[in-house]
């Protein structure tokens, strides 16, 4: 943490963290770690609909948001964000979703209707881009694809969404800071068209 601190690195989520045991030991273990790096949200990969009561209790014992990840129509049991949302909806406030923006393509969600469905329970973005919804393997720099990224900042806004929108360029990992700078330069183009200022 002393690292991250002077060089002015504050982290801000930890994951995909995987909630393989539906067990108190294993859960702590992974909220101790986040409130050790001062980290506030937890990507939860996988947990299962049975183990978020338990889940529910160490959010709210450490004040750490609770974010599941949505993984496509490949995941039996988050395909979807609306799928995360119908599950965590009569939670604690602190449970909510991580919406990754090209698996709900593929799954067939529109995005910036989600984004107004889950609201404040949105607490985390992944942003990537896809030429085609029914490949996850046709993933390009952000801006050379089909994602609505105007349509989803725009969503975003219009739910004061105060979370990260994070990068996920999983591509060419020989050299894939060409696609990363590509990426970030049209997302920051299209904010700034949008006057947005956070």
């Amino acid at each position: 943490m002393a690292d991250y601190a002077a060089a002015n690195i504050r982290l801000h989520a930890a994951g995909a963290i995987y909630f393989t045991k539906d067990e108190d030991a294993d859960i702590r273990e992974k909220f101790e770690y986040c409130k050790r790096a001062g980290i506030s949200v937890v990507v939860a990969g996988d947990p299962t609909p049975e183990s978020l009561p338990r889940i529910e209790t160490f959010a709210k014992e450490y004040d750490i948001r609770v974010a599941i990840h949505n993984h496509g129509p490949e995941d039996k049991l988050w395909p979807s964000p609306l799928d995360v949302l119908k599950a965590v909806k009569h939670l604690d406030p602190r449970m909510g979703c991580c919406m990754d923006v090209g698996h709900a393509a593929r799954a067939g969600t529109d995005i910036p209707k989600a984004i107004q469905a889950i609201g404040p329970r949105l607490f985390n973005v992944h942003m990537k881009d896809l030429t085609d919804f029914s490949n996850r393997d046709s993933q390009v720099a952000v801006g050379d694809g089909i994602i609505p990224v105007r349509e989803i900042f725009q969503a975003l806004k219009t739910i004061n969404y105060k979370g990260f929108v994070d990068l996920e360029y999983e591509i060419y990992p020989e050299n894939p800071m060409p696609g990363v700078i590509s990426s970030f330069a049209y997302m920051r183009g299209l904010l700034k068209g949008m006057n947005y200022s956070s």
